[in-house]
């Protein structure tokens, strides 16, 4: 028998669309709100409306934006020859809080994936076939994921990009710094072998 008010089960549901949330903790976080945190539970929703209302994808890159270019796009500090082709903006803010990249970017909000019916068209890869047309970019660097979703995406991209008159790169792969070979999977010391370069 539900005890919940219509609402509240609403919220549950609702709440349960979140990556890693299952009914319990989409319970807790709904109960947690209504009873402790009415207050945060207003900040949520119109930080929400307010994302929903305004953000949209820049007309270059393909990332969110508020405007048409986003701030990277219309940065005149960035190298417009070298683009880094990611799956989501998560990994866009991960490179940039680094600090090692200055080019520009093209994010697929996502990776193709047959199962769940993402292919090109989904992932605005004619977009990126021809920002790479127009624009004078002399390097592509292919940085997806290493999943088998990320490197069939990978691999598609490369395909299409080997009659371009444009270079084309993959981020190195294989052992992070501090790992021991021990903990290694398989996989990762195959492509540490497989990318050894020059001491």
């Amino acid at each position: 028998m539900k005890t919940d008010p219509h609402s509240v089960a609403a919220l549950k549901q609702a709440l349960q669309r979140l990556p890693g949330v299952g009914p319990k903790s989409a319970q807790r976080m709904a109960f947690h709100l209504l009873e402790r945190d009415r207050e945060g539970a207003r900040q949520i929703g119109e930080a929400i409306q307010q994302s929903l209302s305004k953000v949209n994808h820049c007309r270059r890159c393909n990332n969110f934006s508020e405007s048409d270019l986003c701030p990277i796009c219309e940065s005149d500090k960035r190298d417009p020859r070298v683009l880094c082709v990611l799956e989501t903006p998560a990994d866009l803010e991960a490179i940039e809080l680094a600090c090692i990249y200055r080019g520009m970017y093209f994010v697929l909000m996502g990776h193709l994936s047959p199962l769940d019916d993402i292919g090109p068209d989904q992932l605005g890869i004619n977009a990126l076939l021809k920002l790479v047309e127009e624009e004078s970019v002399n390097e592509i660097i292919l940085a997806t994921n290493l999943t088998l979703e990320g490197q069939a995406t990978a691999d598609f991209l490369l395909d299409l990009f080997q009659d371009k008159n444009v270079k084309v790169t993959r981020l190195a792969r294989g052992m992070p710094m501090g790992g021991e070979l021990e903990y290694m999977d398989p996989a990762t010391l195959n492509q540490a072998f497989a990318d050894r370069r020059s001491a």
